[in-house]
């Protein structure tokens, strides 16, 4: 079992990690944080396998977190979230910074690259949904939303459902504090 902190201060987007990985067989998340300082708590407190840490959060940035959560006997590995809007000179900072991961360093494509059922696809694996859910509300196959999320996840260089979550959520296609389909 694969035992994860997981570490952003948007809740939605922790929520959605957390649903995502938590339906992973091998893997569980065992404690979430909004800000660094609660990150270096939650893998002091739990001794986690992989801490997931956003690279903007309050209090103390993901390097920060990372640094010293590597310093600590027994760490963890560390893998940063990059986002697109990341500077050159945080880019260098984080290399500086040591031996974390970045999970994510590169510039999505455009969503417009997507067909409006790709698009709807996406909102709904965002939502949290599987493959079969998908199929039930969109009355198709499952075989046919496979072959939609592969394609989506293909247009935009993505590798797996976890990262088209964050793109959702970085290219505001899904507005934290809103439910996807849900009206302000």
């Amino acid at each position: 079992m694969i035992r994860l902190v997981i570490a952003d201060d948007q809740g939605l987007v922790r929520d959605g990690f957390s649903s995502i990985l938590n339906r992973e067989p091998d893997m569980q998340v065992v404690a979430e944080a909004a800000d660094g300082a609660q990150a270096v708590a939650a893998v002091t407190r739990t001794r986690p396998d992989v801490a997931l840490l956003d690279v903007r959060m309050p209090v103390m940035d993901g390097l920060q977190a990372g640094r010293r959560i590597l310093a600590a006997p027994g760490a963890p590995r560390v893998l940063t979230l990059l986002s697109p809007t990341i500077t050159r000179k945080l880019i260098e900072r984080f290399i500086l910074a040591g031996p974390a991961t970045p999970a994510r360093t590169r510039q999505p494509r455009e969503l417009g690259e997507l067909t409006p059922r790709e698009r709807q696809v996406l909102l709904l694996i965002a939502e949290g949904l599987s493959n079969a859910e998908i199929a039930g509300r969109l009355y198709l196959s499952e075989a046919t939303v496979k072959t939609h999320v592969n394609r989506l996840l293909a247009k935009l260089g993505l590798r797996d459902r976890v990262q088209a979550v964050v793109l959702a959520y970085e290219t505001s296609l899904i507005t934290p504090g809103l439910r996807p389909g849900k009206p302000a």
